[in-house]
């Protein structure tokens, strides 16, 4: 278990203690109340970011908090209950970075087994605004392809999400969205 899925032992409805059960055989143990049956869906949380385009380079944060503290991510953050993703990248980009974007198209959805979260990318383009650290952030910066610290970014997701991105600007010349192509799944 990571600290984004603690165990849970009672009951959230009558308080009893929780058993494991496998409700259908291809699915996985869930915990299940023996005296009023609720079942605990240990639902996936989901992330919202944004590969934001400016000045021709994208952004990076350089984390300031646990995990990954001191490693670079794009911006991004968790998705309130209620609202939208799309929503959710631009707020998070605007919290993180101080700058009003844009989206420009949905880049992908990447999610690991074993992984609570799942993380949506979208490709984002700055409007307004000056570039500043958020105060989860140590630093922001403009990035090439070329000066992208590949070894030193924070997630998977991350590492998946500026590949494709890549890819798909590379094989036209132009930012993804300008183009006809779709991102692989």
């Amino acid at each position: 278990m990571t600290h984004h899925d603690p165990e849970f032992q009672f009951c959230p409805v009558c308080g009893n203690r929780l058993d494991s059960s496998k409700l259908k055989i291809n699915e996985p143990r869930r915990p299940v109340c023996p005296s009023c049956n609720f079942v605990f869906y240990l639902d996936p949380k989901v992330v919202a970011c944004s590969i934001l385009e400016m000045d021709s380079k994208i952004v990076l944060l350089r984390r300031g908090i646990n995990p990954q503290k001191g490693k670079w991510v794009m911006p991004g953050g968790y998705v309130d209950r209620g609202e939208e993703v799309k929503a959710a990248a631009i707020r998070e980009t605007e919290e993180e970075c101080g700058v009003k974007t844009r989206t420009k198209m949905l880049l992908g959805a990447y999610s690991y087994s074993g992984q609570v979260p799942v993380v949506i990318v979208y490709v984002t383009q700055y409007v307004s605004g000056n570039l500043i650290s958020g105060d989860e952030t140590l630093e922001a910066k403009l990035f090439s392809e070329k000066q992208t610290p590949w070894a030193n970014l924070a997630f998977q997701s991350t590492v998946d999400a500026l590949k494709d991105y890549y890819a798909i600007k590379n094989k036209g010349g132009k930012s993804p969205a300008d183009g006809d192509k779709t991102p692989k799944d």
